[in-house]
Formats: C-alpha cells, structure tokens, sequence
C-alpha cells in the first residue's frame, strides 16, 4: 500500500535557480511547556519544470522521489501570484 503524498504551500523566496525555487513554509505550532504560538519556518527546494515561479508567489508543493542532493520536493500549482 502507498504512503499519502505530503503537500505543503508556502511562498516562493527564490527562483534564480534553472528549475528549482526556494519555498519557504511557515506553521503555527504551541510551544509545549509555555503553551505561546510560535512560528516557525522551513525552507525547502522544490522542482518547476517550466520555470513558472517567481518570487513572491503563494505555492502548492508536493513530496516527490529525490531529484538532487536537496531537491526532494514538486511544485504541484501555484495558488497565487505576486503583485506586480
């Protein structure tokens, strides 16, 4: 039986890459002994085929095999783009 893909969606804050964007991902979790909202973030790489992204724009990524030493993550849609 196959593992359910994991999706993030997060923002694009790099795309000088040749098909690869820099998406960074921010969740909103408890800290557990103090019981505040804490941020926090994750930076990761993902694959776009076409070169599509640009910064700034709001992405749905999705698990995918490794495609490089870092790249472990597709950039399924974007969701929305920057302004401007």
């Amino acid at each position: 039986m196959r593992a359910r893909v994991k999706r993030r969606e997060g923002i694009v804050v790099s795309a000088k890459m040749r098909k690869t964007v820099v998406v960074i991902v921010e969740r909103l979790v408890q800290h557990p002994k103090y019981g505040k909202r804490v941020h926090l973030r994750a930076r990761f790489k993902a694959h776009d085929e076409q070169s599509q992204c640009r910064e700034g724009d709001r992405v749905l990524i999705i698990e995918s095999r490794p495609l490089s030493k870092d790249k472990r993550w597709r950039v399924s849609k974007i969701l929305a783009r920057a302004a401007g």
